[in-house]
C-alpha cells in the first residue's frame, strides 16, 4: 500500500464521519436514509451512463 492510498483511505473514513454526522443532525430514519441514499446513486449512475453513451 503506498502512501497515496494511505490518504485516500483517511480521507474516504473522514467523509463518511461528515456524512453520518450530518444524517444524525437531521435525525432521519434508517428507512429514509436508505431511500435517499439509492435515490443519490440511482442520479449518479444515471449521469455516468449518459456521459458514457455520449463519449
Amino acid at each position: 500500500m503506498s502512501e497515496f492510498e494511505v490518504v485516500h483511505l483517511i480521507w474516504l473514513a473522514g467523509a463518511l464521519i461528515l456524512v453520518a454526522g450530518g444524517l444524525a443532525g437531521h435525525r432521519l430514519s434508517w428507512k429514509k436514509g436508505l431511500v435517499m441514499a439509492l435515490a443519490w446513486v440511482g442520479i449518479f449512475a444515471l449521469v455516468f451512463l449518459f456521459i458514457d453513451l455520449v463519449r
